[in-house]
This record gives structure tokens, C-alpha cells and sequence, in this order.
């Protein structure tokens, strides 16, 4: 069943749920966060978030602590934590920036997070007790652009970030002031925060700069999605060996493994498409994730189409709705289940799509 959520609003640049999904903070392409209830009536607005002085560009909810950053175009980021009333308190953090803060993520043990930035740098944050504050530690090299889309590993002391100057790059993230040194993973040993470990260019012909980047479950892949209508994926097991499919959709925005070998990818196509790793490790295209119907074309007299022809020199149309879900771009999805995942765009609504269901109701179609 495809659950869809309108909360009124014209714009939702990004989405992020709680622990149990009863709670969803939103933006609406404003320095605003709204927060949203469920209840037995429908979703109810318990707060909004209101720190930043520009637009929020991206917002992370961290399902063990419940605790929200978001990150703006003022070049801060703030951590929401909600006290004993449960109204949401930010704490400030020391990102130490001159552009943007484009994209943020917390980190699975949710003791640190890392932001992204125009400023061709990753921010590395953890609390420091003693000021009651976030200090960052930087990423900067060999970045070259904007960090446009940002992950962590499993292991909490790897991450991953895609860019405006065409790569996907692998950092280690270890922070020695506050948690062990780290071993030696599947992307190689690392001892510093900032070690690069691996670097992929998106395309052996230039390429599009990179919407999102994400790593599998089991931390041993990478995929990712460019504005070239590609979508890729790199394997530690293989050698680092990339996988390139270009699509016939418009460029990904946003993309999430589903399972061991099945990626959701969404984006200016306006609808959920579903890729999947073969048994010989090749990426194929398996089916769109939208079975909407267009609606039939209403009855429109010849008297009407020749008048609208005459005056505007076209042909008159009642129904310019899409044939799908989303009327407009998609640009957030995110994992909410083990079979569900959600998806946020352009148009104002939230979707969240069950993958058991959608197994169920499309032949041949299979999550692996």
C-alpha cells in the first residue's frame, strides 16, 4: 500500500523520520523545519524549527539519540535536542565555514556527523561536554567542489562523499579524540581523519557532477547518482571495480539500497525506479516503482477545441497531471523500513511506498 501525505505545503527539499515513523521533520525551501505529529486524525504540527537565517539545505534525524541537525546556505548547522517539555532546543555548532552547508548525515553510532560544504571541505563534528558545543574537524583535500552528497559506513569510521568536480570519494573519518582507533576495512586502513582511501571519477568521458552517494548494508559497495543520467556502483570485494549504467531517465537525484543488490533511484523522472545487481555483479534496470494510471482525457467539444485553437493557438486539456504519484521532481528518498522507503519532491508531497506490496501488485517484480 502507497501511503501519500500532503501537508499543505508547495515545497519539500528534504524529509527525515523518527525511530518508530510517527514523527516526520520537513523543509519547506525555507530557513524553516516543520515537525509532524501522527495521530489518529491525520498529521498535526507540533513545532517549527527556526534558527537559520537562510534556506535549510538538509536535515538528518537520529533514531537512537532523537536528535536533529540541519545545515543551511548561512554556513551553520544546528543539533535539535528536545528537552524535559519536549520543545527542541538547538546547540550550535563550529562548522568553521565560508559557503554554504549543502548536505549533512549522522553517523550510525550517531556520535558524530559530517557536513558537506561549498567550500570544497567536509566538516567532521562531535560534542565536546566541556563547552556544550560541536567542534568539527576538516576534510579538505583532494576535494575540488562543491560536496554535494555525503554517507557513513557501517563501521562508523568511514565515509563517503560525491561532488560538483565529477568524483566519489571514500575518507576515513576516524576522530582519536573521542572514540578507538580503527582497523583495517574492506576500503583499507585508516589512521588519520581524512585519509583518502579510494577515488572514482563519475564517467571515463567527464561526467555529471554527483546528486547522492550512498553505501550498501553491508558496507562493501558504494552507489551513487550523477547529473549525467548515470547511475554507478563501486565494489571493495572486486578491486574497486565500478559498475556504469546510463540510464534513459533524466537525471537521479537521490538514491537508497533496499536490499543487498536492489537500489531505489529517484529524481527529475517524478517516480521510483528500481535497479538491481545481478548474480555476475552487472547493473541492470528492473522495473518503475509507479504503477499510476493517467487519467482518461475529459470530454472536450469540438466547439471548445477550435475556440481554444482560434484564441491561444493550442489545443485545450483539462488533465495536465502526470502520470504518476509526484507531479514534480523528486528529491529525498529516504530508507524508513526493512520494506518501506519514502519519497519527498517539488511538488509538496510526502510518499511512502511499501516494497512488500509493490512485490505483490507487479509481475515479475523482485527486492533482492
Amino acid at each position: 500500500m502507497t501511503e501519500v501525505h500532503n501537508f499543505g505545503l508547495d515545497i519539500i527539499t528534504c524529509h527525515a523520520w523518527n525511530k518508530d515513523r510517527t514523527e516526520v521533520a520537513v523543509c519547506p525551501n525555507s530557513n524553516q523545519v516543520h515537525v509532524y505529529k501522527r495521530s489518529s486524525a491525520g498529521w498535526k504540527q507540533t513545532e517549527v524549527l527556526e534558527a537559520h537565517d537562510m534556506n535549510v539545505m538538509c536535515l538528518d534525524w537520529a533514531p537512537k539519540t532523537n536528535r536533529i541537525v540541519t545545515c543551511g546556505a548561512d554556513k551553520n548547522a544546528y543539533v535539535w535536542n528536545q528537552d524535559d517539555k519536549g520543545k527542541w532546543i538547538p546547540a550550535w555548532v563550529v562548522l568553521r565555514m565560508t559557503r554554504a552547508a549543502v548536505c549533512v548525515k549522522w553517523s550510525p553510532l550517531e556520535n558524530k556527523f559530517a557536513v558537506g560544504s561549498g567550500d570544497r571541505m567536509i566538516s567532521v563534528s562531535y560534542f565536546v561536554s566541556e563547552n556544550n558545543w560541536w567542534l568539527s574537524k576538516h576534510i579538505k583535500r583532494p576535494i575540488r567542489s562543491t560536496v554535494t552528497a555525503i554517507d557513513w559506513h557501517p563501521d562508523n569510521k568511514v565515509l563517503v562523499a560525491g561532488s560538483s568536480d565529477y568524483k566519489v570519494r571514500v575518507f576515513g573519518a576516524y576522530v582519536k579524540d573521542m572514540e578507538d582507533a580503527p582497523g583495517s576495512g574492506p576500503w583499507g586502513a585508516t589512521s588519520t581523519l581524512g585519509t583518502l582511501l579510494a577515488e572514482f571519477p563519475n564517467s571515463t568521458n567527464g561526467g555529471g557532477w554527483v546528486h547522492s552517494v550512498v553505501f550498501s548494508p553491508c558496507g562493501n559497495k558504494i552507489c551513487w547518482v550523477a547529473h549525467n543520467s548515470s547511475i554507478c556502483v563501486a565494489d571493495a570485494t572486486k578491486g574497486n571495480a565500478v559498475m556504469r549504467l546510463y540510464t534513459e531517465h533524466l537525471p537521479f537525484l537521490s538514491c537508497v539500497w533496499v536490499g543487498p543488490n536492489s537500489i531505489i533511484a529517484a529524481g527529475h523522472s517524478c517516480m521510483p525506479m528500481l535497479y538491481s545487481l545481478d548474480a555476475n555483479g552487472q547493473l541492470h534496470f528492473v522495473s518503475k516503482l509507479d504503477n499510476s494510471q493517467k487519467k482518461e482525457e475529459a470530454g472536450i467539444s469540438a466547439m471548445r477545441k477550435f475556440q481554444s485553437l482560434d484564441r491561444q493557438a493550442r489545443t485545450e486539456n483539462n488533465d495536465r497531471a502526470l502520470a504518476s504519484i509526484h507531479q514534480n521532481t523528486i528529491n529525498c528518498v529516504r530508507r524508513v523500513s526493512n520494506s518501506e522507503f519514502s519519497t519527498s519532491g517539488l511538488d509538496g508531497q510526502l510518499v511512502v511506498w511499501d516494497l512488500k506490496a509493490l512485490e505483490n501488485s507487479m509481475s515479475g517484480l523482485k527486492i533482492v
